[in-house]
């Protein structure tokens, strides 16, 4: 049973790696996204049960994606207001993680899913324009 485990969760790293190496960067930010989403349902589902170990991991991803991917990747300068926005906001999940995994607190959860896909929503209505083919060789 351990080595059904041990392979299932090798199949799940190869898939995410495959997906990341041919991600751009606009790519890889809405994978993170969607991740965190799925970090912070699995949490309250888990919170629900009662589960407390894996609700803490779950949360800890969450906080993970948020505070070493998406945050990190901001660029403070390009990004002006909105990366300086986007800064606080994601500092305020973050809060709002710790927070609920403290008070074991589904309505914080459910507040932090809602701003996850409101930004999600957001940056997939702002997809890049592809760079014509005649127009890469001069870049």
């Amino acid at each position: 049973m351990e080595n059904m485990k041990s392979a299932v969760q090798a199949y799940k790293t190869a898939q995410v790696d495959a997906a990341i190496l041919g991600a751009t960067p606009y790519e890889l930010v809405g994978k993170l996204l969607v991740r965190a989403i799925e970090s912070v349902g699995d949490a309250k589902g888990f919170m629900q049960k009662g589960e407390i170990e894996a609700k803490g991991q779950a949360i800890k991803i969450a906080i993970s994606i948020i505070a070493d991917g998406l945050r990190s990747s901001l660029n403070m300068e390009a990004g002006g207001e909105i990366a300086e926005n986007l800064n606080v906001l994601y500092e305020y999940i973050l809060d709002q993680l710790m927070k609920a995994h403290a008070e074991n607190d589904t309505a914080i959860l459910d507040e932090v899913t809602s701003l996850l896909k409101e930004i999600k929503e957001g940056w997939d209505g702002i997809k890049p324009v592809p760079i014509q083919p005649e127009l890469q060789t001069h870049l």
